[in-house]
């Protein structure tokens, strides 16, 4: 005996510690039903989500199944591009274990990206050009990401109100999609500066950003993949508004307001992206909830419509997205 962990305990430990990451947002799912449950009507809530007929659920899991093509459609175009062409058959699965990966480990979408281009190598891609389809796929998704929050304050602003809280979570989430991209552009376009120099000092930032500097900056500079990346990004947006109106519609609260839904599911978007609970867990769904209230949606029917978008866009793929994403991080085993 060494005293050293077995592999066994240590994945106990590592489980563990995920747990208590958890506990704050399934405690503040808890109250969210809770609350809503006392202030509204358990009975009608309860017949608002038996009422859910199959066929929108089915209506709401193509539009998510939509959301993977172009997720996917966005590594497809920067390879075609890059004369790397891949099937993009061959994408979708990426896509599922991304979405995984950036709820598991939430890192802004960083850690989704990371493990897609370990997944393009592993499919022939030099790490050159699969660092590429990273930096656009980012890019491209900060700037739609950022459109479409701006377009949600518009909405509330100029249809209903917006509050001191939901400015201040723009403007939060505003300084990380300006931030994020306008990093990476600056640092391929200055690679092997001073600024470089400077930003290797940071422990463990030198094999990656020298991958980052190596890829081919012509592609972040092509104005049409950028801008063509950045409408595939944000049609995700919309199909997963599209998704929460459908639930709506399947609860029979088909009067909804459309741009108050888009609205409500960008800002909840946004609470998950910046608060700190693991899968936005509770932060999501109290403020979808809350937001959907804001736009004329019945509590009962948003706390509804919310749980049921949450299991069409997270809990479902949970399980095929953990596979895949497990498949793609062995290593040593290339596919073609």
């Amino acid at each position: 005996m060494n005293g050293s962990p077995s592999p066994h305990s240590e994945r106990r430990r590592r489980i563990g510690h995920l747990a208590l990451l958890w506990i704050p947002g399934l405690l503040l799912l808890s109250a969210l039903i809770a609350v809503v449950l006392h202030r509204g009507d358990i009975e009608q809530f309860g017949e608002l989500a038996a009422r859910a007929h199959p066929l929108w659920l089915l209506a709401g899991g193509a539009l998510q199944a939509a959301t993977y093509v172009c997720a996917g459609g966005v590594w497809y175009l920067v390879l075609d591009r890059a004369g790397s062409r891949r099937p993009l058959a061959a994408m979708i699965p990426l896509s599922l274990a991304k979405l995984f990966t950036d709820q598991a480990v939430p890192l802004g979408g960083i850690s989704g990206t990371l493990m897609v281009v370990h997944g393009l190598t592993r499919r022939g891609i030099p790490s050159r050009l699969a660092m590429a389809a990273l930096l656009v796929g980012l890019v491209s998704y900060y700037g739609a990401y950022l459109l479409g929050v701006l377009a949600a304050i518009a909405i509330l602003a100029m249809r209903y109100s917006v509050n001191a809280a939901i400015l201040g979570a723009a403007a939060a989430f505003s300084m990380v999609a300006v931030g994020i991209p306008a990093f990476v552009l600056l640092f391929v376009r200055h690679a092997g500066t001073r600024l470089e120099k400077y930003v290797t000092r940071i422990p463990g930032a030198r094999s990656l950003l020298a991958q980052i500097a190596d890829a081919p900056a012509e592609l972040l500079r092509d104005p049409t993949l950028v801008g063509v990346t950045t409408l595939l990004q944000l049609a995700v947006f919309l199909l997963d508004a599209a998704t929460l109106a459908v639930m709506l519609a399947a609860i029979g609260a088909a009067d909804a307001d459309v741009l108050g839904v888009f609205a409500s599911l960008m800002i909840a978007s946004v609470a998950a992206t910046i608060g700190p609970t693991p899968l936005g867990l509770g932060t999501f769904e109290s403020v979808c909830v809350a937001t959907l209230a804001l736009v004329g949606v019945r509590l009962e029917a948003a706390l509804a419509a919310t749980l049921l978008l949450r299991g069409l866009t997270l809990w479902l793929p949970m399980l095929p997205g953990l596979w895949i994403a497990r498949r793609e991080l062995r290593q040593g085993e290339p596919i073609g």
